[in-house]
C-alpha cells in the first residue's frame, strides 16, 4: 500500500501492456518492456557514433535537446539504437519564463508539435523533460510546477507509448520528495559522477519514502568541479585517457548498483566529443571520430568481451621536466620543452599532435564555455616527435599544452598539462 501511495508500481493492465514501451514491476523488480521484450538500458549520452555504440554492446543514446532529432532518430534506427529524447527546459529559478502565460503556452505548443511528429518513430524509447532541474519547496515556484505538469500531462496524453523521465543532479532527497508529491513522471533519473560510490547507501536510506525505478543518465569520470586536483591558480588537472579508461571500468564494476532490482540501466558520459573545461576531459572520441581506450572499456563492461583493438599506452606528460601538480610557471615568449612518456614504447605509434590553448574556465565564476577553442600553437609530427620545443605565449595568464597520440589502428590517447605565464615580455 505504501508503494502504491508513493509510486505507481502496480502491475500493468491489458491497456498498459499494449504500449510500445512501459515499465513493469514484479516482486519489487522493475523492467523496461520495449516492443514486448525486456530492455536493459546500456547507453551513452551524446548525439553521434551510433555504430560504435552498437558494436560495443550498447543499445541506447540519451540526448539533451531536440536539435536534428529527426536525423538522430533515423541514425539510431539504422543501428538498432533506442533514443531517450531530451526536451530542454529553463530551470525553475528562471521565474520570468514560467510566470508569463504567453511564454508558457508557446513552449507547450512547440513541444506538442514535436511530440506528435516523433511519437511513432521506432527508435524512440522515452522522453526526458529537462536536465538537472531544481525542484524546490516554496510556493514561489507554483508556476514552474504547473508548467512542468502541463508538459508531462500533454506527453502522456499525446504519446502514451513512451514513458517520461527527468534527471536530478546527484541524490537529492528534497527534489525526489517534490517530484513524487508534485509531479507526474514514470521514472526518476540521476546524473551522478564522483558521488556514485555513495549511491547505494543513499537509495537504501530513502527507500522508506521512495522505492521506485530509476536510471543513471549521466555517469563517468569525475567532473573538474568535483574531486579533481588543481594548480595554485585554480586550473583543474586532467587525467590521461589511459587513466580515465581505468576509472570508467572500476567505477562501473564497483559503484554502479547493477544488482539493484530498481535499476533500469545507465548512460555513460560523454559519447562523442565536446568542450567542457577542455576538449578532451569527457570526450570518448576526438573531433575526427577516432576513439579512445574508453570505447574498449565500455565494450568489456557491456559484453564481457575484451577488445582486440589496441590504443596508445600513454603514461604522462612533462613540461620543462615537471608534472602538472608542480604548478608550472613560465616566462613570456620563453623557450619551453614538453615530452610524452609511453608505457610500451612508440613502435605502434603513427603520429602525435601538440597544441597549446589559452584556458577559458576562469572567465565567469570558474565556469567554462562550451565553444570550440582555437589553438595558439599546433604541431603534428611522426612517432619520433614525442618531444617538442616551443615558444611560450607572450600574454600573462593560464594556458594548457595538449598531446594527442594516434596509433596505426586510428585510435588515440591524450594528456595535457596546465601552465601559467607570469608577467609580460
Amino acid at each position: 500500500m505504501f508503494c502504491l501511495l508513493f509510486w505507481q508500481c502496480s502491475k500493468p493492465d491489458k491497456a498498459h501492456t499494449s504500449r510500445k514501451v512501459y515499465i513493469t514491476e514484479a516482486d519489487g523488480r522493475y523492467t523496461i518492456i520495449r516492443n514486448g521484450k525486456p530492455f536493459k538500458l546500456k547507453g551513452g549520452g551524446g548525439y553521434s557514433h551510433f555504430s560504435d555504440l552498437r558494436n560495443a554492446g550498447g543499445n541506447t543514446m540519451r540526448t539533451w535537446d531536440t536539435t536534428h532529432l529527426d536525423r538522430i532518430l533515423d541514425s539510431a534506427e539504422v543501428n538498432g539504437i533506442a533514443i531517450i529524447a531530451g526536451l530542454p527546459l529553463p530551470n525553475s529559478n528562471e521565474l520570468k519564463l514560467y510566470n508569463d502565460p504567453a511564454v508558457v503556452k508557446a513552449r507547450l505548443e512547440r513541444f506538442q508539435t514535436l511530440i506528435r511528429k516523433y511519437r511513432s518513430h521506432p527508435a524512440l524509447l522515452m522522453w526526458c523533460v529537462g536536465n538537472e532541474l531544481d525542484f524546490p519547496y516554496k510556493l514561489t515556484y507554483k508556476r514552474f510546477y504547473e508548467s512542468f505538469n502541463a508538459l508531462t500531462n500533454m506527453i502522456h496524453r499525446e504519446d502514451p507509448d513512451h514513458p517520461v523521465t527527468t534527471t536530478v543532479l546527484n541524490f537529492n532527497q528534497k527534489y525526489i520528495f517534490n517530484i513524487r508529491l508534485r509531479c507526474d513522471i514514470d521514472v526518476i533519473s540521476f546524473n551522478v559522477f564522483n558521488s556514485l560510490h555513495a549511491f547505494r547507501k543513499d537509495l537504501r536510506g530513502f527507500a522508506w519514502f521512495w522505492s521506485g525505478p530509476y536510471m543513471l543518465l549521466e555517469w563517468g569520470i569525475n567532473g573538474p568541479w568535483q574531486g579533481s586536483d588543481y594548480t595554485a591558480w585554480g586550473a583543474y588537472i586532467e587525467d590521461t585517457s589511459k587513466k580515465k579508461a581505468e576509472i570508467y571500468k572500476n567505477r562501473y564494476r564497483t559503484e554502479m548498483p547493477l544488482e539493484d532490482p530498481r535499476y533500469l540501466g545507465s548512460c555513460v558520459f560523454f559519447w562523442g566529443h565536446k568542450q567542457e573545461t577542455t576538449h578532451t576531459w569527457f570526450s570518448i572520441f576526438d573531433e575526427t571520430g577516432a576513439a579512445s581506450e574508453t570505447l574498449a572499456t565500455m565494450q568489456y563492461l557491456w559484453t564481457g568481451t575484451t577488445s582486440k583493438i589496441r590504443y596508445p599506452d600513454v603514461k604522462y606528460m612533462l613540461l620543462n621536466k615537471k608534472g602538472a601538480k608542480d604548478n608550472i610557471m613560465l616566462n613570456p615568449a620563453a623557450t619551453a620543452s614538453a615530452e610524452v612518456l609511453m608505457s610500451s614504447g612508440i613502435k605502434d605509434i603513427k603520429s602525435i599532435k601538440w597544441q597549446v590553448f589559452r584556458e577559458d574556465w576562469y572567465r565567469e565564476n570558474n565556469k567554462n564555455s562550451t565553444a570550440k577553442l582555437v589553438p595558439l600553437i599546433t604541431s603534428t609530427g611522426p612517432a619520433s616527435s614525442m618531444k617538442i620545443t616551443f615558444t611560450s605565449p607572450r600574454e600573462e595568464g593560464p594556458y594548457r599544452i595538449f598531446a594527442t597520440i594516434y596509433n596505426h589502428a586510428g585510435n588515440f590517447a591524450s594528456c595535457n598539462t596546465p601552465f601559467y605565464i607570469v608577467g609580460t615580455p
